[in-house]
C-alpha cells in the first residue's frame, strides 16, 4: 500500500502552514488531486525565484531538489519553463511561496 499523501492534501497543508507564518502561498498550477507530482516555487524579497522539484534519489526517496533559479535580466523564461513542464506532466501542482526563508518550507515537505 502507498504511503503517500495525497497531493491535495499536502498542498493545502503547506499554503497554511506559510499563511500561518505571515507568508503568502498560491497554487500556480493544479495537478491531478491525489497522485500528482508537486513543485514549489518560492520567492524571496528581490532575490530570484527558484523552483524546487522532487527528484528520486538513490536510495528510493524522493527528495526536493533545486533545479532552477530565475535569470533577472531574463524573467520571463522561469515563467516559459514553467510552463513547458505543466505541459510535459499534466498531473504536476505548481505551488508558490512568497515567504522569508522560503527554502525551510520546502524542506518541511517529505517524501
Amino acid at each position: 500500500m502507498d504511503q503517500r499523501l495525497p497531493t491535495h492534501l499536502e498542498v493545502s497543508g503547506l499554503i497554511r502552514t506559510v499563511q500561518a507564518e505571515g507568508g503568502f502561498a498560491t497554487v500556480l498550477s493544479k495537478g491531478e488531486r491525489d497522485a500528482g507530482t508537486l513543485a514549489i516555487v518560492t520567492l524571496d524579497r528581490d532575490a530570484p525565484a527558484q523552483l524546487y522539484e522532487r527528484m528520486p534519489m538513490l536510495d528510493g526517496s524522493r527528495e526536493f531538489t533545486l533545479t532552477r533559479t530565475q535569470n533577472l535580466e531574463k524573467r520571463h523564461e522561469f515563467n516559459e519553463y514553467l510552463t513547458k513542464r505543466g505541459h510535459q506532466d499534466p498531473d504536476l501542482w505548481i505551488v508558490e511561496l512568497d515567504i522569508a526563508d522560503a527554502a525551510r518550507f520546502v524542506a518541511l515537505q517529505h517524501k
